[in-house]
């Protein structure tokens, strides 16, 4: 599969090398690509990336992502699968861009002919990669309003090395709030740890597991 990563940062980067250790032909974008030579990986800029892709993965910083997208413009990304990974932050961490909302929102509210799939912001990009490094299965989190797009995105993230079991689908885009908002407890998790290398499981009493909660 043909994936464009809008981004160049360690993100991005880690992304674009677990699926091509997967075998997709992945192209990283940038708005200088020329001074992005040295990443060993392919680099173009954010337009060429865009129409590279089958799939488009918005790895940005998310106080800029919206204005980012639009300067490629809505009809070079209509009918692509746009995974949002991107959480916007205050410069020291403490505040969301979005709290009343979440980034996966306002890019789909921004161009409703793509469909935005929210997931892999709740962990370091160390993890998003290498699931299977911590001590034990843990959970990747799944919002969009398309369908199909959720079943791409999961064939991804599979390709990533998160199980089916793994991955759970939370509901339509308006859920990615939950997702972007457990970045505040993330920070305060990662200065209890001294790390950032970890991640959370969801689990449930055996007799619980597929039953509504009352």
């Amino acid at each position: 599969m043909r994936i464009g990563l809008l981004g160049t940062g360690n993100v991005a980067r880690s992304l674009a090398q677990g699926w091509s250790d997967a075998g997709h032909d992945v192209l990283l974008g940038s708005r200088r690509p020329g001074e992005r030579t040295d990443l060993g990986l392919p680099v173009a800029d954010l337009g060429e990336t865009a129409a590279h892709a089958e799939v488009l993965v918005n790895a940005t910083p998310g106080g800029v992502s919206v204005e980012l997208l639009r300067s490629i413009g809505a009809p070079a990304l209509a009918g692509t699968v746009l995974i949002d990974v991107g959480v916007g932050l205050s410069d020291d961490f403490t505040e969301l861009s979005h709290p009343n909302s979440s980034l996966g929102e306002q890019i789909q509210e921004a161009f409703p002919l793509t469909s935005v799939v929210k997931t892999l912001c709740t962990m370091d990009s160390t993890v998003m990669t290498a699931p299977n490094a911590l001590d034990g299965p843990s959970t990747v989190f799944l919002s969009g309003d398309d369908a199909e797009a959720k079943r791409t995105t999961a064939r991804l993230l599979g390709d990533l090395g998160w199980p089916l079991s793994s991955q759970l689908d939370i509901g339509g885009i308006t859920t990615a709030r939950g997702q972007e908002h457990f970045a505040l407890l993330f920070m305060g998790i990662a200065g209890g740890l001294g790390a950032h290398t970890f991640n959370i499981n969801v689990v449930t009493r055996p007799s619980a597991q597929g039953q509504p909660s009352m």
